[in-house]
């Protein structure tokens, strides 16, 4: 079993696994740097710990290494009772959608800061009713609607 996989499982809190039935649900929670989305889809719950994916989109013509990039995913897990986020991993998405390969964040959990991603991040997790409708439901159209947000955004 490949490494990374094996060091989420033990990362991870013990949520069941969710299994997206069409494809991820997309709502854009901020824009600052990156326009940042949360995949309601992926989101399972274990008590007060929940588990989600989220995506991070990149301004256009943002590229590293030579390689153009659309932006990246990364698997989270917040506690809703202590208002802690733990970023658990992140993968780079090329132009086009290739995606990866995931990078492990070894950093413990941390208090979600007021205003920050990883709180507003949260307060989809814990509350994903208050998130309203999906933004996009592929990665493509959060691309397009993530880059006009940042355009407006500067």
């Amino acid at each position: 079993m490949n490494a990374v996989l094996v060091g989420l499982m033990l990362a991870a809190p013990a949520c069941a696994e969710p299994t997206p039935q069409d494809g991820p649900q997309l709502v854009l929670t901020g824009v600052g740097r990156f326009a940042v989305f949360a995949d309601v889809s992926t989101i399972g719950r274990d008590g007060a710990m929940v588990r989600m994916r989220s995506l991070q989109v990149t301004e256009e013509d943002f590229g590293a290494g030579g390689e153009p990039y659309w932006g990246g995913w990364s698997w989270w897990s917040f506690d809703c009772r202590a208002g802690t986020a733990d970023r658990l991993d992140f993968a780079s998405v090329r132009e086009g959608g290739a995606e990866g390969p995931a990078t492990l964040d070894r950093a413990p959990a941390y208090p979600a800061a007021p205003g920050g991603d990883a709180a507003e991040l949260l307060a989809v997790a814990c509350d994903p009713d208050a998130a309203g409708e999906a933004d996009a439901d592929n990665l493509a159209d959060a691309v397009r609607v993530g880059r006009a947000a940042l355009r407006l955004a500067n």
